[in-house]
């Protein structure tokens, strides 16, 4: 039987399908610490289990896949250097170990996906959205900064120049949009999402396990980063990001519901 590490993680298998649910609809699916802890253990049952051949992910209702991570957690989790580090970490490990589960994973997406979200549906195999879902990356609105590994996904699937208009608009997309940048594999009518879902894995179901894996394993060996990448670099201009002032203006006028009054420093 399967157990949830988490009252906001809903987790049940129905046939070939496994299904990790983000149960957390008061606020729009937004992912607490606990829910990102929760994903590695989720996938460990679910790759011990012989039935499950497909992993797919979604959000509780039908308002929203995943709307970010819980903001109103980061003053208390992510505002000193210390805390955004820890924080960072727990979430990096859980879409990690997403992005290397041994199964094939698909995000099927309803509504809102924004910010964390996008990283969580990025370190799926395959994403299937209905046409009223929405997404967006609004790490500019906080002026919190985001992880070179995190950004890499994102430019590998859409490329560099949606990869830019993403970040630097802080926008929301439409459906239609995202699959036009490659972001999305397939667009549905709202009414015909979960039906072709649940075909769409029944046919990768009767596929050969070990043929799945493989090809997962070598493409995942073809994105890795250049050795010429410099690492250090990049996480030193996220770091100044979560020191800067216009983080705490970010988190402070998101709970305040105004306006942010960014200044650069």
């Amino acid at each position: 039987m399967m157990v949830s590490p988490s009252e906001r993680m809903i987790v049940e298998t129905d046939g070939a399908i496994g299904w990790m649910v983000f149960n957390n609809p008061e606020r729009r699916n937004a992912i607490s610490q606990d829910m990102w802890e929760a994903i590695p253990l989720i996938l460990d049952q679910f790759e011990s289990d012989p039935q499950v051949r497909v992993i797919v992910l979604k959000g509780a209702g039908d308002k929203a896949f995943i709307s970010g991570a819980d903001i109103s957690q980061f003053e208390q989790l992510r505002s000193s250097p210390e805390s955004v580090k820890q924080y960072d970490a727990i979430g990096d490990r859980a879409q990690t170990r997403l992005q290397a589960a041994k199964k094939p994973t698909l995000a099927m997406i309803r509504g809102f996906c924004i910010g964390g979200g996008v990283g969580v549906a990025l370190s799926c195999d395959l994403r299937i959205a209905s046409e009223g879902a929405r997404f967006g990356v609004p790490a500019a609105k906080l002026g919190l900064g985001y992880r070179w590994s995190g950004v890499k996904k994102l430019v590998d699937l859409v490329g560099p120049a949606y990869a830019k208009e993403i970040f630097y608009t802080a926008r929301q997309f439409s459906a239609a949009e995202a699959l036009a940048m490659g972001l999305l594999n397939r667009v549905l009518p709202e009414a015909e999402l979960e039906a072709y879902v649940r075909s769409y894995c029944a046919m990768i179901a009767e596929n050969a396990p070990l043929t799945l894996a493989a090809i997962k394993g070598v493409v995942a060996e073809l994105a890795k980063p250049s050795p010429a990448l410099d690492s250090k670099r990049c996480d030193e201009l996220v770091a100044r990001c979560f020191a800067s002032e216009d983080y705490v203006e970010g988190r402070r006028a998101f709970m305040e519901k105004r306006k942010p009054a960014f200044q650069g420093r």
